[in-house]
């Protein structure tokens, strides 16, 4: 089951109340692949850089099975590259630079072995860009999800209704979710996202987990729903790319298992969870990069442990 990804591969400059690091490895497409890479083998990347990116950081999302034959290298232009500074709680940040260089004027080019995915993972990019990929597939995907943020909320709108009504799973912040639909309560907001295109919502809430919406019937008078609690972590270092990775690991596990059932996708939450938990642990992808089978499975088994108990009801008595 092949697994395309499309998003950025960038430099980030990252300052958090824990430290800082400079021209770290950064973006969307690179934080989604390392985690899939984990569940899954075959994913492809679409996305472009410039010549200043280091060929060894190439190599190594080859080396996990990344096919990176959708990559473009644009020779003597810089790569995209972002600096934020986070607050002291980790769940606020500043933008202090944006260079979109390579990015600027980037125009998405499947090669012929990207056009009929299995599964297809939209990054946050433009919904202009995410629609250009869609429309170069030769065949629906068995599933489409895309992330989004509150940029592209704000200023492209009706490219992003447009796109929403292409694709099955909708991945954003509770933010973000209040922003589209002007709703605060999240369960009126998945009503509205639904009748947007996509039967499935995740929802993401940071430190306070994660929760699935499934919009199974469109005459029921609600949704199926599904919470996922965040890992109680006892260092929490940079939370940069949890959320891509988070997608990273819930869709490497669904084209690992090849089953969009309700059911499965709730264990696919688990999984991009666990790899999520990891993210946050050390700055940019090198708590990714040192992951063995073993630890992905342990950090399984705690979320598992963490929501997993028995109870049994009886009859009050009168």
């Amino acid at each position: 089951m092949s697994l395309l990804t499309i998003g950025t591969v960038a430099f980030d400059d990252i300052e958090t109340p824990f430290g800082r690091v400079e021209r770290a490895i950064g973006g969307a497409a690179t934080y989604i692949a390392l985690a899939a890479s984990y569940f899954h083998k075959d994913v492809q990347i679409v996305s472009v850089v410039g010549d200043d990116f280091p060929k060894d950081e190439l190599d190594y999302l080859q080396s996990r099975g990344v096919d990176l034959e959708g990559l473009q290298i644009k020779e003597g232009e810089k790569s995209f590259f972002w600096a934020g500074k986070y607050h002291d709680d980790l769940n606020s940040r500043d933008t202090l630079d944006t260079q979109l260089n390579v990015l600027a004027d980037f125009e998405p080019i499947l090669p012929n072995s990207y056009r009929k995915p299995d599964f297809l993972m939209l990054g946050n990019l433009t919904p202009a860009i995410q629609i250009q990929v869609i429309e170069q597939l030769e065949n629906r995907p068995k599933l489409i999800a895309l992330d989004t943020m509150n940029f592209w909320i704000d200023s492209a709108l009706e490219d992003l209704k447009r796109v929403l009504g292409m694709i099955d799973v909708l991945i954003i912040n509770d933010e973000e979710a209040r922003q589209l639909t002007g709703e605060h309560s999240l369960v009126k907001a998945a009503t509205a996202i639904h009748g947007m295109g996509p039967n499935y919502l995740i929802i993401k809430k940071g430190e306070h987990g994660a929760l699935l919406f499934y919009n199974h019937d469109q005459n029921a008078e609600s949704d199926s729903i599904f919470f996922a609690p965040a890992l109680p972590l006892a260092e929490v270092f940079d939370p940069t790319g949890a959320g891509d990775t988070f997608a990273g690991g819930f869709m490497g596990y669904l084209a690992k298992s090849n089953d969009t059932s309700f059911e499965n996708m709730k264990r696919a939450v688990i999984y991009g969870s666990a790899m999520a938990s990891f993210c946050v642990e050390e700055f940019s992808v090198a708590k990714l990069k040192k992951l063995t089978d073993e630890a992905v499975q342990k950090r399984i088994n705690r979320f598992v442990n963490l929501v997993n108990f028995n109870i049994e009801l009886k009859p009050s008595a009168v």
